[in-house]
């Protein structure tokens, strides 16, 4: 122990070689299972009346991440393993290293955008940082010729400032909208002559960085509040930031698609969002008590596609079905994760909250789909909720359950993060967690 002690001095070294070497051969001492892992929080403070603390080894690692390749990569390493310490968290969420880690995931040329998008996963786990980053602006300079701009905070070894360097003066742009416009336009659009990808991460774990702030109220608030769909802009046209991520519940990659799917669940607690969440993209819709109007998310054929499969249903039910879920291809396949299958459907039981919302899933063949769904259920938990929503969907409505009182409804259901909501007829088949 004392000797891997010693080798923290060597992290600030000036020999790029020697900080190289002292750091790999600290990083196997990261990881939870690690006797000598307390080296690192040896002097951390968490914060209280004296404010947060760092100690060297700390400082040295958020420089570090700033290094040249090799050193910058296990620099990441070391603290994507450490962030499961609180103390570590707090450390990390101050706004210096808060704004270069959003900044440097932000910027196209990132070398180790995501193992930056895995620490700030990690990182949101904490209520605390994902208040700091709803808050958090980021200084850009934008291109005046296309939509692109530059993070001027990303600078570091591995993402060094483009050449020229642009004109005009900084700005301060809120990094959420950034996030999200940067998660969603990360991969190359299919069927694209384009022979290079857009950036150079992938950015998934972003999409478990939407999932944490999405737990907390002020989080769903921003997902279902509308603002203009350049984030760059200050006007133009209003979209809810929750709409650019739909397309990603059928993504490839599991921890994508997983995190939009947390995602989704989460703002299905906010009731009053429940028309803006349903209606389609023709309709202008508020989520009350805001009076601001935007297109309707239209999430409902996000949520069902990854439930159905290739059941040939009969015409009539065939037209109930939005547009996107009739006549599928016989290779169509379900969600093979059983939890993402058991997050759609309590996607679902929640949007059964208020008596529209159940009336809107019975217009557009959601019983269709999961009646086939339950037929070819082989878990138990899951075929369990399916019959629940089953059963709000099928059950008779009396002037008692058509008179939602959507404000205690909505205390019930958005309640403390973590807590189980009621369903407004006690029913005690409807409790579900917040992810």
């Amino acid at each position: 122990m004392a000797e891997m002690k010693e080798l923290l001095q060597f992290l600030r070294d000036k020999n790029p070689a020697v900080r190289q070497i002292a750091l790999e051969n600290l990083l196997p001492c990261t990881p939870k299972e690690s006797p000598n892992r307390h080296i690192f929080f040896d002097g951390l403070s968490s914060g209280g009346l004296q404010g947060a603390t760092d100690n060297d080894a700390v400082r040295s690692l958020k420089l570090l991440c700033r290094d040249q390749l090799a050193v910058a990569h296990d620099a990441f390493r070391a603290l994507v393993n450490l962030s499961d310490n609180g103390m570590l968290v707090t450390s990390l969420s101050e706004n210096v290293f808060l704004t270069f880690l959003v900044s440097y995931i932000l910027n196209p040329q990132s070398t180790l955008a995501d193992l930056a998008s895995m620490l700030l996963s990690n990182m949101t786990a904490s209520a605390t940082v994902c208040a700091a980053l709803l808050s958090l602006n980021i200084s850009v300079i934008p291109d005046e010729k296309s939509s692109s701009y530059y993070a001027v905070d990303s600078r570091s070894g591995t993402c060094m400032p483009p050449h020229p360097y642009p004109s005009g003066e900084p700005k301060p742009v809120l990094a959420l909208p950034l996030l999200i416009e940067a998660f969603s336009k990360t991969t190359v659009p299919e069927g694209s002559e384009k022979a290079q990808p857009v950036r150079k991460g992938d950015l998934h774990f972003l999409s478990s960085v939407f999932a944490n702030i999405s737990a907390t109220p002020a989080g769903r608030m921003f997902f279902v509040t509308p603002r203009p769909a350049n984030p760059l802009q200050t006007d133009g046209p209003l979209e809810y930031p929750l709409s650019k991520l739909l397309a990603f519940t059928e993504h490839p990659d599991l921890i994508r698609r997983g995190g939009i799917a947390s995602t989704l669940k989460n703002c299905a607690f906010q009731v009053h969002a429940h028309k803006a969440l349903l209606s389609p993209e023709s309709d202008m819709v508020a989520v009350p008590p805001s009076t601001v109007e935007a297109p309707g998310m239209d999430i409902l054929p996000y949520v069902l596609l990854p439930l159905a499969g290739p059941e040939e249903f009969d015409l009539e039910d065939q037209e109930l079905l939005p547009e996107a879920l009739q006549f599928l291809p016989a290779t169509k396949t379900r969600e093979a994760d059983q939890s993402l299958r058991l997050m759609h459907v309590e996607t679902m039981l929640l949007l059964c909250t208020t008596y529209w919302g159940r009336e809107y899933l019975r217009a557009h063949g959601v019983y269709q789909i999961v009646r086939a769904l339950h037929e070819d259920e082989k878990v138990e938990k899951v075929a369990e909720h399916i019959e629940r929503l089953v059963n709000f969907l099928k059950r008779n409505e009396g002037p008692d359950t058509k008179d939602d009182d959507a404000s205690t409804i909505a205390a019930a259901v958005a309640g403390p993060a973590g807590a189980q909501p009621q369903e407004e007829d006690d029913d005690e088949d409807m409790r579900i967690e917040e992810i």
